[in-house]
């Protein structure tokens, strides 16, 4: 719909109506222009939403996959503790048994040598006395 109006006060007048349609044509243009911009704006953000929402995603997947593993870790690592704990409670106990046998050992063979020394101070106490009543 283009409707011309025309007033005519003269020579002037037919040069502004001309400027002033090509100033609104001017107008249209950069308004146009300007919807474009807008527009390839919006579409380059919602493209840099789409990215930043993917890598977000990637993120948040990588997140949990590192948590899984630093809870298995975790796990893990208690377990491996508790396995080194009761290794360790093992070696002592075998340790303090082999000490108690070893105990037992040198109390039975001082015993033994206690026995042997009083045997043979009995057995030389013996022969003394014998060769002094064979004499």
């Amino acid at each position: 719909m283009n409707r011309k109006i025309r007033v005519w006060f003269g020579k002037g007048l037919w040069k502004f109506l001309n400027e002033w349609k090509d100033n609104l044509l001017s107008l249209s243009d950069l308004l146009d222009n300007r919807k474009q911009r807008i527009l390839n704006t919006i579409r380059n953000s919602e493209e840099l939403r789409e990215g930043a929402i993917e890598q977000l995603e990637k993120a948040r997947a990588r997140l949990r996959k590192v948590e899984m593993e630093a809870d298995q870790y975790r796990v893990n690592g208690y377990s491996e503790i508790e396995r080194e704990k009761l290794n360790l409670i093992n070696s002592t106990y075998n340790t303090l048994e082999q000490l108690e046998n070893y105990k037992n050992e040198t109390i039975h063979f001082e015993q033994q040598r206690a026995i042997n020394q009083v045997r043979t101070t009995g057995f030389a106490t013996s022969l003394t006395r014998s060769s002094r009543n064979y004499q």
